[in-house]
């Protein structure tokens, strides 16, 4: 396997629940998809889910080699999760272009207090 690009990213997850109580829909709505939406608020705590998925977003970016400043979107960057399988990332946009079928692996923990992604990406 050749690797194209890693990325790696931790995040605090009083940073994500301080976004989300100030700037509510606008934050959650701006960052994070539909389905992303959906999956977080399902849960007892969400908070650490929308931090995870923050920090994986960051981390695919790192590792595209873009970063999220304007040449892609955290909505082109989607986290699907169940919980019992496997996090995957799927892209859509410029992001996919860029991506240009490259395979992605996504791997996120998060604790009470942190949570952290790592991408890799294949070339």
């Amino acid at each position: 396997m050749a690797v194209f690009g890693v990325g790696i990213d931790i995040m605090s997850v009083a940073r994500i629940r301080k976004a989300i109580e100030r700037y509510g829909a606008r934050f959650l709505n701006r960052v994070f998809t539909g389905r992303e939406r959906e999956f977080c608020a399902r849960l007892f705590s969400p908070y650490p889910s929308y931090a995870a998925r923050f920090a994986a977003k960051e981390a695919f970016s790192k590792a595209l080699g873009t970063g999220l400043r304007g040449v892609i979107s955290w909505q082109e960057i989607e986290v699907l999760d169940n919980e019992r399988s496997r996090p995957e990332i799927k892209v859509y946009g410029r992001a996919e272009v860029l991506l240009a079928g490259r395979r992605v692996h996504l791997s996120i923990t998060h604790l009470d207090d942190y949570t952290a992604a790592v991408v890799v990406i294949e070339d």
